[in-house]
């Protein structure tokens, strides 16, 4: 069965029920929180015609990728503890790999493009509708999961097409990283290539945000207004801390030597990166952005009085 390719061996967290239920209950949790929180963003944002504008456009796309992210992960790994299995088929594995990158690529590139919305929201305000309209705001959307979509083909592509030598995986998902540690050959020259190429656009991606929030903050202290400053920091802070804490989490998980042996280190840096972000977007935006508190409060009582009428 370890070689057996035509399935993968995934993590296999204890050989004990009890903490099979431990980890089962774990990810169950985790996966509720960050599906309730995403859908009840979108659903604010939908509803609230006060939210129809480019920020709450790009994030609602955030919480629909958020949910996908983990929706690709945690509803196999919840299957895997409840059934006592360990195994994924070869074509589950790909489709795994495919999904996880695009939604990973597709956050970043999403974030990048909320830090040029709060660019020119702040910095040319004036010429922010005309700017940032609808039909610009829609094809950088479009853009953003394109592009996504061909880059993680691309890896998809590469990391399968190398032989494997051994089918097991030292994690609770198809991860590249540990795919490649079971490879016939090793890094070859392609994954190589493709590890340098998505480095390179995720570094860019980094400046990017970095010097765009650089003539923010800039903008925002010749605001003369304090409550002024105060109203320009609540829409970029939130945004701000969602990216370094994707991107950042997202590096070390990556960047970091694997162990060639189960981790429990290993284990906890992908539910850092993989889940932890998803499920704090929507707690990050809701605490520090009183429309998306007052429309969820609107559409929540709204909810509760509908029930109490039926």
């Amino acid at each position: 069965m370890d070689n057996d390719t035509s399935v993968f061996l995934l993590l296999d967290f204890s050989k004990h029920w009890e903490v099979q239920i431990i980890y089962l209950s774990l990810f169950l949790i985790l996966y509720l929180m960050t599906v309730t929180g995403n859908i009840l963003i979108i659903t604010a944002i939908v509803f609230d015609h006060h939210l129809h504008t480019p920020m709450y456009f790009f994030m609602m796309n955030l919480a629909m990728q958020d949910i996908g992210s983990v929706s690709v992960i945690i509803p196999k790994a919840i299957f895997n503890s409840l059934m006592k299995i360990r195994y994924i088929s070869y074509s589950g594995c790909v489709a795994q790999v495919l999904l996880f990158v695009f939604f990973l690529d597709s956050d970043v590139a999403l974030l990048t493009v909320m830090a040029y919305d709060r660019y020119v929201a702040i910095c040319n305000p004036l010429q922010y509708e005309m700017t940032m309209n609808r039909k610009a705001c829609t094809i950088m959307v479009s853009s953003v999961w394109i592009a996504s979509l061909l880059n993680a083909s691309l890896h998809t592509i590469v990391t399968f097409i190398t032989p494997f030598c051994s089918n097991i995986i030292n994690q609770f998902l198809c991860e590249i990283p540990y795919l490649l540690k079971v490879t016939c050959s090793g890094l070859s020259v392609f994954n190589i290539g493709i590890i340098v190429f998505s480095a390179t656009l995720v570094i860019g991606c980094f400046a990017f945000v970095v010097v765009t929030y650089v003539h923010v903050f800039c903008a925002v202290l010749r605001i003369p207004s304090v409550q002024g400053r105060k109203k320009a920091f609540s829409t970029c802070l939130p945004h701000l801390t969602v990216f370094s804490l994707f991107v950042f989490t997202g590096a070390f998980a990556y960047l970091r030597p694997i162990s060639d042996s189960p981790s429990h280190f290993d284990f906890i840096i992908t539910i850092m990166y993989s889940i932890f972000p998803p499920m704090m977007n929507p707690l990050i935006y809701s605490m520090r952005n009183k429309k998306i508190k007052a429309a969820l409060s609107r559409f929540l009582g709204l909810t509760l009085f509908l029930l109490k009428e039926a």
